[in-house]
């Protein structure tokens, strides 16, 4: 099973730069995409089901604004939309699919770019969604979750950790939330293959940054314990640029 997590900023202008034709080179499974920035009618989804994908929508209610989709060559056995939190679930930030005893969350995190409004909603998101984690693990055990965290987890994950230090996405706080996250029976998938450092997932728009790989690791795919012996490789595709972010990539051997 090959999962690709994948934020598009902006579906329909992804596709305008070469989406699709990566499609048909077969990069995985699974792609699970984040900040789609569209609703499903308002994109050209045919050329999804010409390659053999079966596509799955979450999209938020006001137009143009976050939403995750999950486009599949295996066919789930259940899909779900949301979690049940009200804000959480307007903006189209959480999509499950269940494939087996496996279970896949595709979400995207809130940014607090915008102002301390926000980033003390995605506080409280944060909180709301490790809660849900911990209950689904109760009956669904094998985890699969991934998406854009919004969050770097630890310096080597940031080009410049000394700068940035009180920039959203690398507060304190935020990376005490990957602690606790990690510490409650996840793996970072990515970092049991790789110890790198210089291995990023998003560069600003600005400054050459990505030409220069000023960026910083924001991007998961990661696995609850249980399902560590299935791993089979995981890895970060820098050189594919729809986005001001790249593919995520794990394989599991099921």
């Amino acid at each position: 099973m090959r999962i690709i997590s994948y934020n598009v900023n902006g579906l329909r202008s992804a596709m305008t730069k070469g989406f699709t034709e990566w499609l048909k080179t077969d990069p995985a499974d699974i792609i699970c995409i984040q900040e789609t920035k569209a609703q499903k009618d308002n994109v050209d989804f045919s050329q999804f089901d010409a390659l053999g994908y079966e596509h799955y929508w979450h999209s938020a209610t006001k137009k143009g604004y976050s939403g995750v989709a999950v486009l599949t060559k295996i066919k789930p056995d259940n899909v779900i939309y949301g979690t049940g939190h009200q804000q959480s679930d307007f903006e189209g930030r959480v999509i499950r699919l269940d494939f087996g005893d496996i279970t896949l969350i595709n979400a995207y995190f809130p940014s607090g770019t915008s102002g301390e409004l926000r980033q003390s909603y995605k506080y409280q998101w944060l909180e709301e969604f490790h809660a849900f984690l911990l209950e689904l693990a109760q009956t669904r055990p094998n985890l699969v979750v991934c998406g854009d965290y919004n969050i770097v987890h630890k310096p080597i994950d940031i080009h410049d950790p000394v700068s940035n230090k009180n920039s959203t996405g690398f507060l304190p706080e935020e990376r005490a939330w990957m602690d606790k996250f990690f510490a409650s029976g996840f793996v970072d998938t990515f970092r049991h293959f790789n110890k790198d450092a210089q291995q990023y997932s998003w560069w600003s728009f600005r400054a050459n940054a990505r030409a220069n790989n000023k960026g910083w690791r924001i991007d998961y795919i990661n696995v609850t314990t249980p399902m560590l012996e299935k791993l089979s490789n995981a890895y970060i595709m820098p050189h594919i640029k729809h986005s001001d972010h790249c593919p995520v990539f794990l394989e599991l051997d099921v």
